[in-house]
């Protein structure tokens, strides 16, 4: 899939399945259109997607 992060190596992007939790599909209905999926993998890829995106503080060292 182009090096994006997969749901257990399935053909199923992180990105699909936040995308469609963003444009209001229930898990109920992600899991109804995509049948190899289970409501923990929902639930890890928006923990993966979170994760990816916090903000971290790096201090910069003058040199």
């Amino acid at each position: 899939m182009g090096g994006k992060a997969c749901i257990r190596g399935m053909r199923i992007t992180i990105g699909m399945i936040v995308g469609q939790i963003a444009e209001g599909h229930s898990t109920e209905e992600i899991l109804d259109a995509y049948p190899c999926l289970e409501r923990e993998d929902i639930h890890q890829a928006l923990q993966y997607a979170a994760w990816r995106v916090q903000e971290k503080e790096v201090q910069l060292v003058d040199a």
